[in-house]
């Protein structure tokens, strides 16, 4: 995902922040001496942590603590307000819980019409405010 970003853009991003789905080592060992500063969630924020084995998964367990200090706690927390609204809006607002379509393609289109349908229903609710 991060080579897409500097694909894209032509410059890795400075900071990147995941949730569990990313979490593996050999993830945290292929951006560790990268560009990116990287906060990977190892579980639920607030519930009780794990604890890594450093001689089996070390940079698990260096995620582990790089997670316990206060910068990558403020970093991480940004993400509840950038990224987790939208999905919000989506399930409660518009109703959606699923895709109707099958396959990549159509999943995506379907995805797009959904937030356009999202942003146009945002657009005209703050015009009328």
């Amino acid at each position: 995902m991060l080579q897409a970003v500097q694909d894209n853009l032509g410059a890795a991003p400075s900071h990147a922040l995941a949730d569990t789905g990313y979490r593996s080592e050999a993830v945290f060992a292929q951006c560790a001496d990268g560009p990116t500063e990287l906060v990977v969630a190892l579980g639920r924020e607030g519930k009780q942590q794990l604890h890594f084995d450093p001689a089996g998964k070390p940079h698990t367990a260096a995620m582990a603590a790089k997670l316990q200090t206060d910068s990558a706690k403020v970093a991480y927390r940004k993400r509840k307000w950038i990224a987790e609204p939208p999905n919000g809006w989506i399930k409660n607002v518009l109703g959606f819980r699923q895709f109707s379509l099958r396959g990549l393609h159509r999943v995506q289109a379907e995805w797009k019409l959904l937030n356009a349908a999202l942003n146009l229903r945002r657009m005209c609710n703050l015009r009328t405010a």
